[in-house]
């Protein structure tokens, strides 16, 4: 798969993840690997650029002692989920175009 292409489906799942309830990095990576592969070392980078572009808060609970970061989305995440599927309609489109006749 095409590296740029991986980046922004992983982008988008890690929201549609946090879409579900808040959550953490290992969770998330948890989670995420039923659909797609994550590594911790992508994810926060991920991470960073989705409370950058105000698409995830952070906040930190107290767990064994250690304070874990925890990500909610944001209303803009929700709203950025929802154009990548708005423009994701589009792409199926031309998706489609381009494999009409291909295979016969």
């Amino acid at each position: 798969m095409d590296i740029n292409l991986k980046r922004g489906l992983l982008e988008i799942c890690v929201l549609k993840i946090l879409a579900n309830g808040d959550s953490y990095g290992y969770q998330i990576v948890k989670d995420a690997s039923k659909y797609v592969e994550i590594l911790e070392s992508t994810l926060y980078p991920i991470l960073k650029r989705h409370e950058a572009n105000g698409y995830v808060t952070v906040y930190s609970v107290e767990h064994n002692g250690r304070l874990r970061k925890y990500f909610c989305i944001t209303r803009e995440g929700k709203r950025r989920i929802i154009g990548f599927l708005k423009e994701w309609e589009e792409v199926m489109e031309v998706y489609d175009f381009i494999k009409e006749g291909i295979y016969d």
